[in-house]
């Protein structure tokens, strides 16, 4: 078959869905079909490939393509230029619910069905986030309208899996692939490097956040648990990688800690690893009572793909994952928390052991690897049945 992606966001830039994505292309090629991926022109992928077009965007003064104009501006294009496209068999796509709608609208004008990749429940999210009643009124019936539609839905995992069955109603044909961290990249080792020429790690006294900073996320508890704790490692230092709306306001907070909390910006895959492979740990959290409850943090498996122990502030399945299966620490959303347990990975740091059990829990459990084969066989599946 040939399959067309429908994304505002692909690889190289980083993100889970990107990732995700990525992955999924690679075992629809696998499985021996054709893709054609519609995307955004990006930073350091300006140009289009073969297989991947890209087309100018608006993007916030962050960098990403968030916001009702930046999605208009990808998703009123996008109508046109699947109207244009060369015979296809099917479309995938991947949220907002405006992306969605026009894929909706125009496959049903060119006679073909559409996946949606449900990483989350976006009505849900805005109703976490305190967006106006009526605001969320609407995008639930846009949102319930898109994924009822579909000839199948993707989720990511259990929790996606029953907002979406509940926004629905049951009427969606729901296919769960899981989430994970591309192992190819976030690993213990320099890429290409034996096990002999592996580089150290944990060498240096840092904690890692890599990833969106929202009020979903509830990154401001990592610089607070940092502050204060700092007085007690003078040595320590906080990484923040990534972008959001929370970015101004985190700072600012961050201020007192001069150059020991340090906002590194957008960075791709390779940096984030490199920096990962060094950290004592790594940092992910999910806000409590933000709509995203029951989200997956895939941050925490970058870290832990790297070797870094993670610890985990806030709600959601991965909470008890790192709980059982000693991944790191899983505290509640709190500041105070949070510091203890950046003093007892200083003070315990992991050996080099520990560090390649952790790799290997995240190779074994949840590389991209398997959900991109997961994904690629329930979209072909989705197709047939349509």
């Amino acid at each position: 078959m040939h399959i067309l992606v429908a994304s505002r966001i692909f690889a190289p830039e980083a993100g889970a869905a990107a990732y995700r994505l990525a992955a999924t292309v690679k075992g629809l090629e696998e499985a021996g079909h054709t893709v054609t991926v519609l995307t955004s022109r990006a930073p350091g992928a300006a140009r289009s490939t073969r297989g991947i077009r890209r087309w100018p965007v608006l993007r916030d003064r962050t960098g990403a393509v968030r916001g009702y104009v930046q999605y208009a501006s990808f998703d009123i294009p996008l109508f046109f230029r699947l109207l244009a496209a060369p015979r296809f068999d099917a479309v995938l796509v991947e949220p907002p619910p405006t992306t969605g709608v026009v894929v909706r609208v125009a496959s049903r004008l060119r006679r073909r069905p559409y996946v949606y990749f449900a990483a989350d429940v976006s009505s849900d999210a805005a109703a976490g986030i305190g967006v106006h009643p009526l605001v969320v009124a609407v995008l639930r019936t846009v949102e319930r309208w898109v994924l009822n539609g579909a000839a199948g839905v993707l989720s990511v995992s259990s929790g996606v899996s029953g907002a979406v069955r509940s926004l629905t109603r049951g009427r969606a044909k729901v296919a769960e692939v899981g989430t994970g961290i591309d192992t190819d990249t976030f690993t213990p080792a320099v890429s290409g490097a034996g096990a002999e020429a592996a580089v150290p790690t944990g060498s240096k006294r840092t904690f890692v956040y890599a990833g969106t900073m929202s009020e979903i996320q509830g990154a401001g508890v990592f610089v607070d648990g940092f502050l204060k704790v700092m007085d007690r490692f003078p040595d320590a230092e906080l990484l923040m990688y990534g972008q959001g709306v929370e970015l101004a306001e985190l700072a600012e907070r961050a201020a007192p800690a001069g150059n020991r909390i340090r906002f590194m910006g957008v960075a791709g895959g390779s940096e984030t690893a490199a920096a990962l492979r060094e950290a004592a740990a790594g940092l992910a959290s999910v806000r409590p009572g933000r709509g995203y409850d029951f989200a997956f943090a895939t941050k925490a498996f970058a870290s832990l793909a790297c070797g870094a122990p993670v610890i985990y502030a806030g709600v959601g399945p991965l909470r008890e994952i790192v709980k059982r299966d000693n991944l790191g620490h899983s505290v509640d959303w709190d500041g105070g928390e949070v510091a203890e347990a950046m003093a007892t990975v200083l003070e315990s740091p992991a050996a080099p052991a520990e560090r390649a059990r952790l790799a290997g829990w995240v190779r074994e459990n949840y590389s991209l690897r398997r959900v991109g084969s997961k994904a690629a066989e329930a979209v072909a599946a989705a197709v047939r049945r349509a």
